[in-house]
């Protein structure tokens, strides 16, 4: 459903594909949650499909691989901007534990700009259970942390790496960063104690692209 000049907007091209009903603008509301930012169109999709890690890494990869864990991130704003920067440094796949993440909402979707299509997300039962599979399958971990024990240029290996990034309440929890290799830091002026963690994720990413 979408309403007049939404439709002019998108074109007849590609609205030719889909079934679509023109509404009014408080039609298209009524079908969303409230306060959702619709642009004039409420669309019914199915799920994406739910990918397995295993099935995710097993195909080689020219570079070095990149996976980003987040231990029970729960902010969709957060984690749908460590998506996009995600996309951006061709990240292999970001995992997280199911009951403890954001849905695949319109929220995500809206701050993953995208992402949400061309990164795997991975849900997982169990986080710690996930790096040791990621351990067996040849991934350096790293739990990315204020107190680790180099700076994340240090401590990164020339292979594939796995990124661990905790809530910004707590943290990375103790047993997942147990199954860690290493502990990390960004290097940063004592002024400011701790960075936003999608900001931590995005320069993460840059500092083992850059190398």
């Amino acid at each position: 459903m979408l309403t007049e000049h939404a439709a002019a907007e998108i074109g007849a091209g590609l609205l030719g594909r889909v079934r679509h009903e023109i509404a009014g603008a408080d039609s298209v509301a009524r079908l969303l949650p409230p306060e959702s930012v619709h642009q004039g169109v409420a669309v019914l999709c199915e799920k994406l499909p739910k990918r397995e890690l295993g099935e995710v890494l097993s195909t080689p990869a020219p570079r070095r691989r990149i996976v980003l864990v987040l231990d029970q991130i729960s902010d969709p704003h957060n984690v749908g901007a460590i998506l996009r920067s995600a996309a951006a440094f061709a990240v292999a796949a970001v995992v997280v534990q199911d009951r403890n993440a954001p849905a695949e909402s319109g929220v995500l979707a809206k701050a993953a700009s995208g992402a949400l299509d061309i990164v795997p997300y991975v849900e997982v039962v169990n986080v710690s259970r996930a790096l040791e599979e990621l351990g067996k399958l040849g991934f350096w971990r790293i739990a990315l942390a204020g107190d680790g024990e180099a700076s994340l240029g240090e401590a990164a290996s020339e292979g594939d790496i796995a990124i661990v990034l905790g809530s910004e309440g707590s943290g990375i929890r103790r047993l997942v960063r147990e199954r860690c290799d290493t502990a990390a830091f960004i290097p940063m002026e004592s002024a400011m104690e701790s960075l936003n963690v999608s900001n931590a994720a995005a320069i993460a990413l840059y500092e083992l692209r850059r190398t």
